[in-house]
């Protein structure tokens, strides 16, 4: 655990200079690494310390090839050559792993023709351990699956298009 750094109470004015204690940041730089963060933010008694580094970005890892999915001809006409453009795509709202069904084995929340509502549950992601339900944002109809089930996915990737 970070042990914070100690203030000694004291009855002059404060002054504008930083009283920040050096090891507690470096030991806040250390936790940030040991965790695989990106950041983290200490606040105790008005004073906020935040600890940040810059991600490179990594060269993409080789995807596996996304599903292959045969539209009806309606359906081809109406998607786009790049998913992310389409008016109807449902993008990741975060970084995680990726679910068509609610357990494995389970039946899968969408399939493609499958018809939505608004608020229906159209995959899971799990990030930190936590299922989050990803809903439609708008009713219609599912014409394609961008992920493959038990697959990462990242922040903006597009995950499904409805229309």
């Amino acid at each position: 655990m970070v042990k914070p750094p100690e203030t000694k109470p004291s009855n002059k004015t404060p002054a504008k200079k930083s009283t920040l204690d050096r090891d507690f940041i470096l030991e806040l730089s250390r936790l940030l690494d040991e965790a695989g963060l990106s950041e983290i933010e200490y606040e105790q008694d008005g004073r906020r310390v935040r600890v940040a580094r810059n991600v490179a970005a990594a060269p993409a890892p080789v995807a596996a090839p996304a599903p292959t999915v045969t539209p009806t001809p309606k359906q081809a006409a109406s998607v786009p050559a790049d998913p992310a453009k389409h008016p109807g795509v449902v993008i990741s709202p975060m970084v995680g792993t990726a679910y068509i069904g609610a357990e494995p084995g389970a039946k899968p929340f969408i399939e493609v023709g499958s018809a939505v509502k608004a608020g229906d549950t159209l995959l899971i992601i799990e990030a930190m351990k936590t299922m989050n339900q990803i809903p439609a944002p708008r009713a219609g109809a599912v014409i394609q699956i961008l992920f493959e089930d038990g697959q990462p996915v990242e922040f903006g990737e597009p995950l499904v298009i409805i229309e």
